[in-house]
């Protein structure tokens, strides 16, 4: 299954942290130690992150079903564009986290979170969710404590190929996270940048967050209402106008949440992704599997509701791909 999420650089004007490594982290990081990392979720996205860890030297486990433990290999590979090296990695495989982790990579769909929660036997150092949508640090902040969940964005084109072997299609992949994960994460940043990946620490949580949700809601709504692929929306007079017409109601939600963004700023970013590009979301309506249609749409139109913003148009759009899931 092909994934698209999150999409652009740093916003303007937002600003790095520069928080100062804890004791503990400090010594950690002068020590040169791997840490160790599990991956909840072995799809697309989390293949592709438990292969850039492990190739860069951190100690990677992969929690997958235990239909496929048996045959799953001991080494993940992740094919990549003309001009990025290939990578492989050494990983172990487990169907349950019994030991503990420094950190704990989240990278489930979000309907499968609450059942796959439950494969989480330990208490990780730190939780860093992946997922579509907002709702999601709550539920976690909840089971894992508040300062335990650090929240980033992916923005990657990438597909699952077979067990433990992944493709990443976009010729990018950037890493977003908020400031208080720099501390932790700083020096496997830099490291990861050093096979590709691009990303910045935000200060501002809302603006993390939201910043991707105000590019994938409406591009996952409107290619998926639409059946185009995004080039296609863009030169079609009244579908460009829908796209135009929820990003800025998200941005308005967004920043009536505490989220700094400017919807021009984000609809230009269309014109610079790939025309053939399509959504996550409208692959699953095509082949009839279960859609984050609540993840994605929902936290827009429950923010309209809830600050008196008009959303009707991304309320269309979810009552269409409701339709045309039920067909």
């Amino acid at each position: 299954m092909v994934s698209v999420t999150d999409f652009w650089g740093q916003r303007k004007g937002e600003s790095k942290s520069r928080m100062p490594a804890s004791k503990t982290d400090e010594t950690h990081l002068l020590l040169g130690a791997a840490m160790k990392h599990a991956i909840l979720g072995a799809g697309a996205i989390g293949g592709l992150v438990g292969t850039a860890l492990g190739s860069i030297g951190e100690d990677v486990t992969m929690i997958v079903r235990a239909a496929r433990l048996a045959n799953y290999p001991h080494n993940l590979s992740l094919e990549r564009p003309p001009g990025s090296e290939s990578l492989t990695a050494a990983a172990k495989a487990v169907t349950r986290l019994e030991e503990p982790v420094d950190v704990l990579w989240i990278a489930t769909k979000t309907y499968q979170l609450q059942n796959a929660l439950e494969l989480i036997r330990t208490a990780p150092r730190y939780v860093i969710p992946l997922l579509n949508g907002i709702d999601h640090v709550a539920v976690l902040r909840t089971r894992f404590g508040a300062e335990k969940v650090v929240p980033a964005t992916i923005a990657v084109e990438a597909e699952k190929s077979g067990p433990g072997r992944f493709i990443q299609r976009s010729p990018f992949i950037r890493l977003n996270l908020v400031s208080s994960a720099e501390h932790l994460l700083g020096t496997i940043v830099e490291a990861l940048r050093k096979i590709g990946f691009t990303g910045e620490f935000f200060q501002n949580e809302q603006t993390l967050l939201w910043s991707k949700l105000c590019f994938l809601g409406p591009f996952a709504l409107v290619t998926s209402a639409s059946g185009l692929n995004i080039g296609e929306v863009l030169a079609d007079s009244a579908w460009a106008q829908k796209l135009r017409l929820t990003v800025a109601e998200a941005c308005a939600v967004a920043n009536a949440s505490g989220a700094e963004l400017n919807a021009t700023q984000i609809q230009s970013v269309f014109d610079g992704v790939p025309p053939a590009m399509r959504s996550s979301m409208q692959k699953d309506v095509a082949a009839g599997r279960q859609l984050e249609l609540d993840a994605i749409g929902g936290p827009i139109v429950r923010g309209g509701k809830r600050y008196g913003i008009d959303v009707s148009a991304t309320s269309s759009l979810m009552t269409a791909i409701r339709a045309k899931a039920a067909d």
